[in-house]
């Protein structure tokens, strides 16, 4: 036999010494691919927490500034409001004038206002003459009037108003209460249909 061949027990094959994986070379090539996979690992693992705060960051810096663009538009409105304070002069020698001119700045603010408003997804509740939507408004009181159907909004003392569709603030109202209605109308308790 040569130093080349092998015998395997039991079996008379000759098997040549190259085909033999030497295992202390074998073994290194596994703890080098183990150490290059741990490393991979670490890596991913690294990655991964760093795009997670990361995302905590911006989430944040999001929330924080979510209303930027409405603040900035409102910023005109404020704007309005104090040369409208500021126009008024110390001595009113014709205060109807001053009156005049004052209700149309402030009108003309309120539009601005309502502008900024619409273009932010915020829409005011106008429910007047419309049936009584408790999802919406607040009855406050009900008011005797025989050209409006009963549950019929016919006063607004307060504006409501949505954003996007979700209720901000509901609007409250008088609602018309019907010749033959046994008992008021309480603001919790939603109109009968």
């Amino acid at each position: 036999m040569t130093d080349k061949e092998i015998t395997s027990p039991g079996n008379e094959d000759l098997v040549p010494q190259e085909e033999i994986p030497f295992e202390g070379s074998r073994e290194q090539e596994l703890t080098a691919e183990v150490d290059k996979l741990k490393d991979q690992l670490l890596r991913t693992v690294a990655e991964l927490e760093n795009y997670r705060k990361r995302a905590e960051r911006e989430r944040e810096e999001t929330a924080k500034f979510a209303v930027t663009n409405f603040a900035r538009e409102l910023l005109t409105v404020a704007d309005n409001l104090r040369r409208a304070l500021e126009s008024a002069p110390e001595n009113l020698d014709h205060p109807e004038k001053l009156l005049k001119s004052l209700l149309e700045g402030v009108e003309i603010t309120e539009k601005e206002l309502l502008f900024a408003f619409k273009k932010h997804g915020v829409e005011k509740i106008d429910p007047l003459g419309k049936p009584f939507d408790h999802h919406l408004h607040q009855a406050m009181f009900e008011v005797e009037d025989s050209d409006q159907p009963a549950g019929t909004v016919v006063h607004i003392l307060q504006p409501g108003y949505q954003l996007s569709g979700r209720l901000l603030r509901p609007a409250l109202v008088g609602v018309a209460k019907g010749k033959n209605s046994e008992a008021p109308l309480q603001p919790s308790e939603p109109q009968p249909k």
